[in-house]
């Protein structure tokens, strides 16, 4: 029990991850895990260890810290299960001490998606669209739980012009078209242990917000220590991708999409920076697209906040690639965030969530946040 209305869930184990025994339990001193919207998550437990068998430590004996060994990690608030991160143990370590008590071990491992990334191929898949491609490639993790969400794709490359061509690990391809097509690629847990969705599509800025994070709320409010706002002009760019049409030789500028993402600021950030890309001359018209989608999505929003929040009176889990509000700020920085990453601090009797959120500029869309669920 960390606190009322909040309990933590370890599971572990080889291949099924079950409730962790007592000795683990009791010997748990913290933990923290850290999710993000593009990279892989990642974990890292603290255990006190004890000199309890002839041997040596107890818990290092027992293997069940073993590398390579599924790790799940959830807590329930408010009676509401919620998974923090379902992942691989890929490293301990042992700091023992002079005194009794002292002595720790550190467990640390990221994602399932790390299965995803320890062998490297070379395959060929002819007149394949990257959707499909990408479908075909997590098929083969079905033991880990994934559900594919995926995006179509209609770029059906025909074999006598292109082939696509993995040089590299599963993850990594699967990065790559994702890349390619200014998507975004991440396995997160469900709120039923062991079951993950295998998401490949544009970055999630739709859906019901979050609750939002308050400040200078009175009793309402929930963030204790100040929300940090900075404003970054050079951090978006406009890229220009021009392709060359083949028969009469003639450059052509591809126009930057607008409306791929719903807007979150009322003054979006104009970019002060100009990029080109100098190996799109040879590109058909779709790809040249694909391109700009791709450099659009990889420049970063101009608005960041970072600050952090207590889990008890926030009342449940902050989740990263959603949305989430924020209120009593000022109409420049309130309003509605794009929620890139949060980095939950759970110890005994605390439980605090650090986040960072981003946008494309200032001004609240709204002229209230509501107060939300």
């Amino acid at each position: 029990m960390l606190d009322q209305g909040i309990r933590l869930q370890l599971l572990i184990g080889p291949t099924i991850p079950l409730p962790a025994p007592y000795p683990v339990t009791s010997a748990f001193v913290s933990l923290e895990v850290t999710n993000r919207d593009r990279e892989r998550d990642g974990f890292q437990m603290t255990f006190t260890l004890g000199k309890n068998t002839p041997l040596g430590y107890g818990l290092l004996q027992s293997g069940i810290f073993k590398p390579g060994n599924r790790v799940i990690i959830g807590v329930v608030i408010n009676v509401l299960p919620q998974v923090l991160i379902d992942g691989i143990i890929t490293h301990h370590q042992v700091m023992p001490g002079n005194q009794p008590g002292e002595s720790r071990l550190v467990v640390t491992g990221e994602d399932i998606t790390l299965k995803l990334d320890l062998e490297e191929k070379s395959e060929t898949y002819p007149n394949q669209s990257d959707s499909i491609i990408v479908l075909q490639l997590l098929s083969q993790y079905a033991d880990l739980g994934l559900v594919p969400q995926i995006t179509p794709t209609t770029d059906f490359p025909i074999e006598v012009q292109r082939v696509p061509n993995q040089q590299g690990t599963d993850l990594a391809y699967i990065q790559e078209l994702a890349q390619r097509n200014g998507f975004v690629f991440y396995v997160e847990p469900t709120a039923v242990p062991g079951l993950n969705t295998a998401y490949w599509g544009l970055e999630n800025r739709l859906g019901l917000p979050q609750p939002p994070l308050s400040l200078n709320m009175g009793s309402e409010t929930n963030v204790d220590n100040p929300i940090n706002f900075t404003h970054n002009a050079l951090g978006p760019a406009a890229p220009m991708v021009t392709i060359v049409e083949p028969n009469s030789r003639m450059p052509i500028t591809i126009p930057l999409p607008t409306g791929l993402q719903p807007p979150l600021a009322r003054q979006p950030s104009m970019p002060l920076r100009r990029t080109i890309d100098r190996s799109s001359a040879s590109l058909s018209p779709t790809q040249a697209a694909q391109r700009i989608l791709a450099a659009t999505g990889q420049t970063a929003d101009a608005v960041t906040a970072t600050g952090e929040v207590d889990a008890v009176r926030y009342g449940r889990v902050l989740r990263s690639r959603r949305l989430v509000s924020v209120r009593g700020v000022g109409d420049d920085f309130g309003g509605y965030y794009y929620v890139k990453e949060v980095t939950h601090q759970i110890s005994v009797g605390q439980y605090r969530q650090r986040f960072t959120l981003t946008r494309e500029g200032t001004g609240s869309l709204t002229p209230i946040v509501p107060p939300g669920v």
